[in-house]
């Protein structure tokens, strides 16, 4: 996967970025703007009656603005290549943040729950403790330079970052394609797909992926065994 990554243009990388920046700057935006009272920003999620709640879901807000947008950077083979401190730093940047929004986001769900009922607040759970995990796990590995280990939960915590994102990107593609068919105020048939499949589905792809790898790994070792042992 690291492999493809790295034959993808910088150019899609930062029209990436690019396209992910209205999604970056209303999440960063919007807790300030609610606390400041402006109406537009006072939807569903902030609780006048839940002070813990409000400052949770806005606290899971911010930092997920920060690894939506940090996500296409870091996997810039370029920045990579040249500039490895900024890559770790921005790295350390990711992980952290991640960590906060899944927090933040657990203590949200476990206060009030969220707008699609226990279904949705489930799979968002289960997002979360992932994220938690994938965060963990990139850290730990890469300190304890098992960088193999590291690649593959840092590629683990790459989709989940970007996944809020996607949650978003799905619903525009429905609207655009079908006029938002199976949504239904969080309850229609598509809301309910897609509580798990704005990760799951990416997940599942990449342990495919690295199950290919290994078997090539596998398949390089042996090739390059057998000689050997003729010769001996």
């Amino acid at each position: 996967m690291s492999k493809i990554l790295q034959h993808v243009p910088t150019g899609l990388w930062l029209l990436l970025a690019l396209l992910t920046l209205p999604f970056v700057w209303h999440a960063g935006t919007r807790p300030f703007l609610a606390l400041q009272g402006v109406a537009e920003a006072r939807d569903r999620l902030f609780h006048a009656d839940d002070l813990l709640a409000t400052l949770a879901v806005f606290a899971h807000m911010i930092p997920g603005a920060v690894i939506t947008f940090v996500v296409p950077l870091q996997v810039i083979p370029a920045v990579r290549r040249h500039a490895p401190r900024l890559h770790r730093a921005s790295g350390r940047v990711l992980a952290a943040a991640a960590a906060l929004t899944a927090v933040f986001g657990l203590v949200y769900i476990a206060r009030q729950g969220t707008v699609g009922g226990p279904w949705m607040s489930f799979w968002f759970g289960l997002y979360g403790v992932l994220m938690l995990v994938a965060a963990a796990l990139t850290v730990h590995h890469a300190r304890a330079r098992r960088f193999d280990r590291h690649r593959r939960w840092a590629l683990r915590l790459l989709i989940l970052a970007i996944a809020s994102y996607l949650y978003r990107v799905h619903y525009g593609i429905n609207f655009m394609t079908f006029g938002g068919v199976g949504v239904d105020d969080f309850n229609g048939w598509f809301d309910r797909a897609m509580v798990w499949a704005f990760y799951l589905p990416y997940l599942v792809a990449l342990e495919l992926w690295f199950l290919v790898e290994r078997a090539a790994a596998r398949r390089a070792t042996v090739t390059k065994t057998l000689p050997e042992l003729r010769e001996s």
